[in-house]
């Protein structure tokens, strides 16, 4: 009874031994298919599916180029504190408009443009305009004002081709 008692335990030793390398097997089938199926993917992906794209690229017609307005050039004295220099800031601006017919469009405001950015800036003191943050604060203030005087024609930017302070 001894022997068929160390039989048993040997059977279910082996019994215990087969059934982590069935697993094993089984994980190792599971990752070897995951394997195959992300190459395909991938494969699908990288080379059928970009041939699609060129389609929808060549279908889209180029973008336009903006157009520009030039404003009249600018010189205005800067606000400051009694008894202190008289300082002049000087500005050549630009408009970026996103379609040419919006130019004649623009035009017949230009004297209203001109007027809201020297009533602006003429109240700005030198310190305001420090540094490139001072610019850019500026670009976006006359920005939002000249969409303001030109409504409903939209400007894109104000763009500085000469900022001088003296």
């Amino acid at each position: 009874m001894a022997e068929n008692e160390a039989e048993g335990g040997a059977a279910a030793e082996g019994a215990e031994a087969a059934a982590p390398k069935s697993k094993f097997k089984l994980i190792l089938i599971v990752v070897g298919v995951l394997v195959v199926l992300g190459g395909g993917a991938a494969t699908w992906f990288l080379f059928f599916r970009h041939g699609d794209d060129e389609h929808h690229a060549e279908a889209a017609p180029p973008p336009k180029p903006p157009v520009f307005v030039d404003v009249p050039d600018m010189m205005v004295n800067l606000a400051g504190a009694p008894g202190e220099r008289v300082q002049y800031l000087k500005m050549k601006i630009v408009l970026e408009l996103k379609e040419e017919k919006q130019i004649e469009a623009i035009k017949p405001a230009m004297p209203r443009v001109t007027d809201i950015f020297q009533t602006y800036v003429r109240e700005l003191r030198s310190s305001d305009l420090n540094g490139s943050a001072g610019i850019f604060r500026l670009k976006e203030e006359l920005t939002k004002r000249v969409n303001a005087a030109v409504a409903p024609i939209q400007v894109s930017a104000v763009l500085f081709k000469e900022v001088v302070l003296q």
